[in-house]
């Protein structure tokens, strides 16, 4: 019983996580074509910091903790190609949402490093790394 729980939990936060993932580079995308200091940047710079603190640190710290837990309930075993697969692409994941604060800290200081273009092309990453999860999980590959 408590896996189908932990279970429950993990796709919650991954799809709050995903959400933010999707989101924040689009947010970046509207927001590196904006005067610094103008009304608008300060909207976004808001929009930004509630995005990252308030939804997507805390489900990709619940997705990787409840993943975890899902691991050791016995779900999958290290010898499992497709959980390697899903590890990788987790991490892939995890690297992006760091960067994603970078530039988040970048516009916080009125910086303005990359252009829209740039945001409109990494926010393809997130649904790339989904696919290989999402196939990993389904189809369960090198098992």
């Amino acid at each position: 019983m408590i896996y189908e729980w932990v279970k429950v939990v993990h796709i919650l936060a991954i799809v709050a996580w995903m959400a933010g993932l999707f989101y924040l580079p689009r947010l970046f995308v509207y927001h590196a074509d904006k005067a610094v200091g103008s009304d608008l940047d300060e909207t976004f710079k808001v929009m930004e910091r509630r995005l990252v603190s308030a939804i997507m640190r805390p489900a990709a710290l619940v997705s990787v903790a409840t993943g975890l837990w899902l691991v050791g309930l016995g779900l999958a075993t290290t010898s499992d190609g497709w959980l390697w697969m899903k590890v990788t692409a987790v991490v892939g994941l995890l690297v992006f949402h760091g960067l994603l604060e970078k530039h988040k800290a970048s516009f916080a200081r009125g910086e303005r490093i990359h252009s829209s273009k740039y945001f409109r092309i990494i926010n393809e990453v997130p649904t790339v790394l989904l696919i290989v999860i999402v196939i990993a999980v389904v189809v369960r590959p090198f098992s």
